[in-house]
């Protein structure tokens, strides 16, 4: 038997040294695998007896013990007959599958051993051999002449495929591909902060983040192949025979558990964003150009890095879309004629459907009507029904649940249009008083470099809080501010955008509610120049009846909330997952519901206030509100089917949804049912004047709609923050322009937002911020 009159180790979970008076460490660290007993305690002595480091681990423990402490050699007991599940535990992590690994047998058959040698032990020995055979056959295995890692099929510490070796099984695959036509993709994986890293910590961190996301791929499972990695750090991925759907679901899985994840890197911990590339190989003529192709659409996803797999398109070659003049001339001027359009789909065409019905003999014009007339008043009950919830909003929690931890903001600016607020806007963020570390990050974009970049250089560096974060050729808030949440170290995070001043104790408040098992909290965004013009006091009182009143209500009536864009605060591993998508022209709306989708939770506080800026001119204010009315239909398309499918919402919560998404996109069109409604009427009475007005349904639900707007002003004034609940003008002149105005140029925005989506014009048109000379306080 393996007999030693060495002493047995002090510490069962530590490195042993050998005995005084032999050569310590001769022989490597290896790591003795075994359940804790007679037969490991024996084979720990043999071990330290030839000159051995010794280190243990139990079964089930072999990978966590190997990253701890990486191993020269590994000897394991097959002393309950599981030598083939410790082999294969072993084999499983990346730094094991090039180890020496060398069994020690109790009874075993020559079948046994040859199952062993087959599925991946180096050797096997029996429990009584002797010790110097043990350490020599330890030994001989470490003495095996090196082989550069390029030469190797897989690199010995990570499991991975070496470039050349990767390309071999590229080009195999593609052979197949070509010969059966059975589908594939390749996919190259790249890291949005790879430059940075390696500015700070060195070259090799190119390799290690790539080993790094080959163990998140190797964990998860699922379609891909092959692993491999290229010179310039980016992770290879080969699926064979998988269609393009299921591959986007296994590399979206991919990019949202790296994204989820903490990484150490260069003995330092930082989060990652993927930058995932994809081709389906029957597109590829070759390797160069799978590999290329995957390049480019890596490219193209870093430039965005809201984690979304990007599948290679041809225009991804250069640097911009190819520009079509013909499609971009015949969609500027459908746009041109959008409103011609609203009142042909709107009014022309169902006047000449309801007219030739009638000929037929159906009076479709008449039940119309009924539908209209329905519509409206459930229209006012809703906006009823949301006002006497929003009474009765939760409270925000007094204390909160734990201490308060690191804490960081985010401000998202285009400089161009925000150089005239963001000196101001950056020193009422340093003014915050919030009991721990509080770091202010502008993640900005400008074209050109601008003079009051220098101001704000000046002020990060009087003061370390103010991070500065250019996010090189960003265009849109959602590039900002994805930038920025892989470098915030605060526990949660607030979003802003460049005009907004929060109140003093805002962090504060909003940790009362995380700290409560909340993941996202919406604060009170109001408006500070509404002296500016009769624009911007209709948007302070709006803004009233939208932060103050509908999410408060809506949030209690439906259990849910539903935004948590400027003046929002999430934890920031939700956010860091979830991140906010540029072709969202309500970014923040839709990464809100993909957080509920996940089972989020969102608050909304009335008394977590924040101060911004309103449009000042009607202008402004059309697109503004055309780019909100927009996004909302965008939301609607993309999620309202599968929340009604989805068993992560409750019924209450699906009512709520369809409301939010599927009626507020139906009731502008209904409104408009009004006019062909009408002109069948009188078409049918022969004249206007033949019209009955005084028809007491009509009158009532007239009367009914036109009270709704009458209560959610008061509402409005009622909840308002003091220093507009003293305005009264202000909302008396609200009511009577929304009655008379606002509200049909609301329902004409969203009217037209739906042809703006048709013909797929996203353009974000900037807000313009009036500088802070301009803005007269309230």
């Amino acid at each position: 038997m393996l007999t030693s009159h060495h002493p047995r180790s002090r510490e069962p979970h530590q490195p042993v040294p050998a005995a005084r008076g032999e050569v310590a460490g001769t022989g490597g660290h290896v790591l003795a695998v075994g359940t804790p007993g007679p037969g490991l305690d024996r084979l720990t002595r043999t071990l330290v007896s030839t000159g051995h480091e010794v280190s243990h681990a139990a079964p089930g423990e072999v990978g966590h013990r190997m990253r701890q402490s990486p191993p020269d050699a590994i000897v394991a007991l097959d002393d309950a007959h599981d030598g083939l599940e410790v082999i294969r535990e072993v084999r499983s992590v990346p730094a094991g599958r090039a180890l020496p690994l060398l069994m020690v047998t109790s009874g075993s058959g020559p079948t046994a051993v040859a199952d062993m040698l087959r599925g991946g032990a180096d050797d096997c020995l029996p429990d009584d051999s002797d010790p110097v055979e043990l350490s020599a056959r330890i030994e001989a295995k470490l003495r095996r002449v090196p082989v550069p890692v390029e030469n190797l099929l897989l690199d010995p510490r990570t499991g991975l495929y070496s470039q050349p070796h990767f390309l071999g099984e590229l080009d195999r695959e593609l052979k197949r591909v070509d010969d059966s036509r059975s589908g594939g993709v390749v996919a190259m994986v790249g890291v949005a902060e790879i430059a940075a890293l390696e500015a700070r910590l060195g070259p090799r961190v190119r390799r290690e983040v790539a080993e790094r996301l080959a163990g998140v791929a190797e964990k998860l499972g699922g379609v891909c192949d092959r692993l491999g990695w290229d010179d310039e750090g980016h992770l290879l991925m080969l699926m064979p025979g998988v269609d393009e759907d299921t591959a986007r679901r296994e590399l979206q899985k991919f990019a949202n558990a790296v994204a989820g994840t903490r990484f150490v890197v260069a003995d330092e911990n930082v989060r990652l964003t993927p930058a995932i590339g994809w081709t389906p190989l029957a597109d590829c003529a070759d390797r160069a150009q799978a590999v290329a192709a995957a390049r480019n659409a890596v490219n193209e996803s870093v430039r965005h890095r809201d984690l979304r797999p990007v599948k290679y398109a041809a225009w991804m070659r250069g640097s911009h879309r190819r520009r079509r003049p013909l499609a971009a001339a015949l969609r500027a001027l459908l746009s041109a004629l959008s409103p011609l359009l609203v009142l042909l789909f709107g009014v022309g065409i169902p006047f000449v459907f309801y007219q030739q019905m009638y000929e037929l003999g159906w009076d479709i014009g008449s039940a119309a009507y009924w539908v209209v007339v329905s519509g409206l008043v459930l229209s006012a009950g809703l906006i009823v029904l949301e006002c006497l919830f929003a009474l009765d909003a939760e409270p925000r929690p007094e204390r909160p649940a734990q201490p308060y931890p690191p804490a960081s903001a985010v401000i998202a600016a285009y400089l161009p249009n925000e150089a005239a607020t963001i000196v101001d806007t950056i020193e009422s963020f340093l003014r915050l008083e919030y009991p721990n570390e509080l770091e202010i990050v502008l993640a900005y974009n400008t074209p050109h470099p601008m003079p009051v970049e220098e101001t704000l250089r000046e002020i990060a560096r009087r003061d370390p809080r103010l991070v500065l974060m250019p996010v090189a050729g960003s265009t849109s808030k959602a590039q900002n501010v994805n930038a920025a949440v892989t470098r915030v170290r605060g526990e949660f995070v607030g979003i802003f955008d460049a005009d907004h001043h929060p109140a003093p104790d805002a962090f504060q408040h909003a940790w009362h509610w995380l700290s409560h098992g909340y993941d996202v909290v919406q604060g009170h965004c109001v408006i500070r120049n509404g002296e500016s013009s009769w624009v911007s006091k209709l948007v302070g009182v709006e803004f009233e009846a939208i932060y103050a009143v509908s999410h408060p209500g809506r949030t209690r009536l439906y259990t849910f909330g539903v935004f948590g864009g400027s003046n929002g605060f999430w934890r920031t591993d939700l956010l860091a997952r979830t991140r906010m998508h540029g072709t969202m022209l309500t970014e923040d709306i839709d990464s809100s519901m993909r957080a509920l989708h996940e089972g989020a939770r969102i608050a909304t506080d009335r008394t977590l206030i924040s101060r911004e800026l309103a449009p000042t001119t009607l202008k402004a204010l059309w697109n503004q509100r055309s780019r909100w009315a927009q996004g909302w239909l965008q939301v609607s398309l993309k999620y309202l089917w599968r929340a009604l499918r989805s068993p992560a919402f409750t019924r209450r919560q699906k009512a709520g949804l369809l409301v939010l998404l599927g009626w507020r996109e139906l009731q502008p069109w209904l409104t408009l049912q009004i006019l062909p409604v009408l002109l069948y009427s009188a078409w049918r009475a022969g004249g206007v004047d033949q019209l009955d007005w005084a028809v007491p349904v009509c009158l009532l639900a007239t009367l009914f709609t036109l009270s709704a707007g009458v209560v959610q002003a008061l509402f409005a004034w009622r909840l308002a923050v003091p220093e507009l609940r003293r305005r009264k003008a202000w909302f008396w002149r609200y009511l009577l322009v929304s009655t008379f105005f606002y509200s049909h140029f609301k329902n004409i925005v969203a009217r037209q937002s739906l042809l703006k989506e048709v013909l797929r014009d996203r353009q974000w048109r900037v807000t313009p911020r009036p500088g802070e000379k301009a803005v007269k306080r309230i």
